[in-house]
């Protein structure tokens, strides 16, 4: 029997349009959809796909939302050992992953850890959250010679970050909200800075100018920073 194949599957920042052609194609060939569970019910980027993976079989993949390197480096290998198990029978499997599976993705170390088993695994593109974002606040990202940093907001430390001559782009920023309007603040940048909170899903929050958000944010928050604008 054909050992079965794993699809890592960005499924874009959260509207559903936003889905790729080869994303779907792959959905709906997939024996098995692979659905990342952080407990707490949300299930985001099922409910991307949802409306494409009816009556699919559906595999739950616990990923807790914690730092301690090795409850998830556990975690991880518990879900590769399920993962090869459907293609060990001939299953193909689409892990599906917010935005793309190469920026920031949990996904990208299942994927290390089946290949490392012999099987073979697959990354699908997907439009990544910083791209939706900027289209949203209607600017571009970079133009003509300017550079662009891409930085998680829970860096431990951003001010090295904050002197690069680029344009800056703060992913998951939730958590790190008041720090973050802070540093930007004592560097000048406040003012350059704009956010958009869960960008095309529910509740989607607009902020053309940072400096007007509360203190309060969503973990799908990404602040971009144009130095040149």
């Amino acid at each position: 029997m054909a050992k079965g194949i794993l699809y890592g599957v960005g499924v874009g920042p959260g509207d559903p349009e936003l889905l790729t052609l080869k994303a779907l194609r792959i959905l709906r060939e997939a024996d098995v959809v692979a659905v990342p569970d952080k407990g707490d019910g949300e299930g985001t980027a099922l409910g991307i796909v949802k409306d494409h993976v009816r009556g699919k079989t559906l595999l739950r993949c616990a990923t807790p939302m914690v730092r301690d390197h090795g409850m998830l480096s556990a975690a991880y290998d518990r879900i590769a050992e399920d993962l090869c198990a459907q293609l060990e029978a001939g299953r193909s499997v689409a892990f599906i992953t917010l935005g793309d599976p190469t920026v920031y993705s949990t996904y990208v170390y299942v994927h290390r850890r089946v290949l490392a088993r012999g099987f073979e695994a697959v990354l699908v593109p997907g439009v990544p959250s910083f791209c939706a974002v900027a289209a949203r606040l209607n600017m571009s990202l970079c133009e003509h010679s300017e550079r662009l940093l891409i930085v998680p907001a829970s860096h431990k430390d951003m001010e090295d970050c904050l002197g690069v001559d680029a344009n800056l782009v703060f992913m998951k920023a939730g958590r790190e909200i008041g720090a973050l309007r802070n540093k930007l603040e004592e560097h000048g940048l406040l003012d350059r800075a704009a956010m958009v909170s869960r960008c095309g899903m529910e509740g989607e929050e607009v902020f053309p100018r940072f400096a007007d958000m509360d203190e309060t944010a969503g973990y799908f928050s990404v602040v971009v920073v144009k130095r040149g604008e």
